[in-house]
């Protein structure tokens, strides 16, 4: 069977027990996926980075196609808020060299008091994409060599 697109524990999750996302109706859009591990969010303070959220997994697609992260509808009643609203992932950060494509939820916490998130919870959502070119696309032939925001960085 030819993969087309999917989920994979990365390398340094094989032995955690980590499960594969799943939607949970047949209308559903998205994936639902769980936390690694147990983390707590602390509440947020102006200037303080996002917690991020392992998840274990990298996600395979087509070319024409990349994967978001999304926030769970019940989230922001919770104070738990992603941190850049939605998180795009392209094709090649599979498998990056990095960090093998483990790809992590970006949190901040609104409310006043630590929010502990347990192995198992669901912490956001994956849906798949297909995307469109415009005319005279011109790409260059790079390869993506890092992890989280690396094709912001450039070669010296």
């Amino acid at each position: 069977m030819k993969k087309l697109r999917g989920f994979e524990v990365v390398k340094d999750y094989l032995d955690k027990d980590i499960n594969l996302p799943v939607r949970k109706t047949k209308y559903s859009a998205a994936y639902d996926v769980e936390a690694a591990c147990d983390i707590v969010i602390p509440p947020y303070k102006p200037g303080m980075k996002p917690t991020l959220i392992p998840t274990g997994l990298k996600a395979y697609c087509q070319d024409d196609e990349c994967f978001v992260l999304l926030n769970r509808s019940s989230g922001p009643k919770k104070g738990f808020i992603m941190s850049n609203s939605i998180g795009l992932v392209d094709k090649d950060y599979y498998g990056n060299e990095s960090n093998d494509g483990h790809f992590f939820f970006q949190y901040y916490n609104f409310n006043t008091e630590d929010l502990y998130v347990k192995k198992g919870d669901v912490i956001g959502q994956v849906m798949f994409l297909k995307y469109l070119m415009v005319d005279n696309d011109v790409v260059s032939e790079n390869v993506r060599t890092g992890g989280f925001g690396s094709t912001d960085q450039k070669e010296n």
